[in-house]
């Protein structure tokens, strides 16, 4: 195995903070709400860069312009569908009523908003609807079940996030017939019909996961504006430094890295048993997620796209979380236990001779953090050919055996003292 290191392009901001305030005070969106009027702010649940300096940020802005902010929780049915769960998950992203100095009002009621010309009934968190405008602010980025100009963001935030519970399951039910993208515009449109909506603070994120643009988004140009800036996202989208592997490690899934577990388009599956479905991706024979991340809260969703797991992966998986949020999204196949073993030599070891090779020393491989941290990786030997001469790949050090631990798992990617 040797290690490489991915150059993307760093568009990092220098200051978050300054950069949220600076674009919220451009679009004016204090003028829409009477002074002393409240505001309900949501946020939802991804692992978001800098997520905490971004919503004090928005806090600010609005307590110093003379408005009454509150947080809420607006991710539909992650954190087990609970308030307290809901609550719970901000509170690990260092969102807390301390924190951030306003209240953050947790809980699962919504009302009824109306219907959209296409039929679908919408609602909203009641707490939210009641306050004299809503603000949401999300990442826009590319949505891992499938494609569309407006995927994963502030518009399908209006939609399963606002609707709680309910929202989720209801508008999940309407997707599996209509598809994504006419249900996530329909309910949107519909929510901004209340005339309750603000707008939202648009977040993209470069190949480094790192903060590349905050861009506060009024409710009338939130449609256009997210269409373009979703095309933006996905020129900057990490991927795999090889094209084809036989064999993707990743050291970690979770409900906080992708809505999936693991970024469907960066390992190349779909929820419904496909392999390799998204063109231009890369072709992936075989997925082993080796953990899960403690920022999932136990939530499993995504092994069932996983050819094999360990069983401390499974161990750690709760099922309730798990079993909401499938139910909720009708991804059943998402939580489908797929082979375990005890050890990671024993998934690889089970795993080598199903790739289609009868010499197993030509078997390839690479291995990641996760779907979202891509600038370093570890291949195969004999992956070298095929990265040697691209300028945005480095190879670090030499070539060196696979490393197990005595327990048979393998050793950590990146120790605290390296930077490759």
């Amino acid at each position: 195995m040797v290690r490489v290191r991915q150059q993307f392009p760093d568009r990092s901001l220098a200051d978050v903070g300054a950069e949220v305030r600076q674009t919220l005070a451009a679009a004016r969106l204090a003028e829409r709400v009477p002074p002393g009027g409240s505001v309900a702010i949501g946020v939802g649940s991804r692992g978001i860069s800098n997520l905490g300096v971004i919503v004090r940020a928005v806090v600010d802005y609005w307590r110093e312009s003379g408005r009454k902010p509150f947080l809420f929780p607006s991710m539909g049915s992650h954190g087990a569908a609970t308030a307290e769960g809901q609550a719970a998950v901000l509170a690990h992203y260092g969102i807390t009523e301390a924190s951030m100095g306003c209240p953050l009002r947790s809980q699962l009621g919504v009302t009824d908003t109306g219907r959209t010309p296409e039929g679908i009934e919408t609602c909203v968190d009641s707490l939210a609807l009641a306050s004299d405008g809503v603000m949401l602010i999300n990442r826009i980025k590319w949505h891992t079940d499938f494609a569309g100009k407006i995927e994963s963001g502030l518009f399908k935030m209006m939609a399963i996030g606002l609707g709680k519970l309910a929202g989720a399951r209801h508008y999940h039910t309407h997707i599996y017939k209509m598809g994504y993208e006419p249900v996530i515009r329909s309910v949107g449109r519909q929510i901004l019909r209340t005339g309750k909506i603000l707008g939202g603070l648009a977040i993209l994120e470069d190949a480094n996961h790192n903060t590349a643009r905050v861009e506060a988004v009024n409710a009338g140009e939130m449609e256009r504006k997210e269409e373009e800036l979703l095309a933006t996202a996905k020129q900057w989208m990490g991927r795999l430094p090889v094209p084809e592997v036989d064999i993707l490690i990743l050291d970690e899934i979770g409900k906080n890295i992708s809505g999936t577990g693991m970024d469907t388009k960066v390992v190349n599956r779909a929820s419904r048993d496909e392999y390799n479905p998204w063109p231009g991706g890369p072709r992936v024979e075989r997925v082993f997620p080796r953990s899960l991340s403690p920022l999932s809260y136990g939530n499993g969703a995504g092994i069932g796209m996983a050819d094999v797991i360990t069983d401390r992966l499974l161990e750690a998986i709760d099922w309730e979380p798990t079993i909401v949020n499938s139910l909720a999204a009708s991804t059943l196949t998402h939580m489908r236990v797929p082979m375990h073993f005890r050890t990671d030599r024993e998934c690889l070891e089970k795993l080598a001779p199903t790739v289609g090779k009868f010499d197993l020393s030509t078997v390839t491989y690479c291995r990641i953090r996760n779907s979202l941290e891509l600038d370093r990786a570890v291949v195969s030997e004999n992956l070298l050919p095929v990265i040697e001469g691209k300028p945005r790949i480095k190879v670090v050090g030499e070539p060196a055996e696979m490393e197990f631990d005595e327990a048979g798992n393998l050793t950590e990617l990146l120790a605290a003292d390296q930077d490759w």
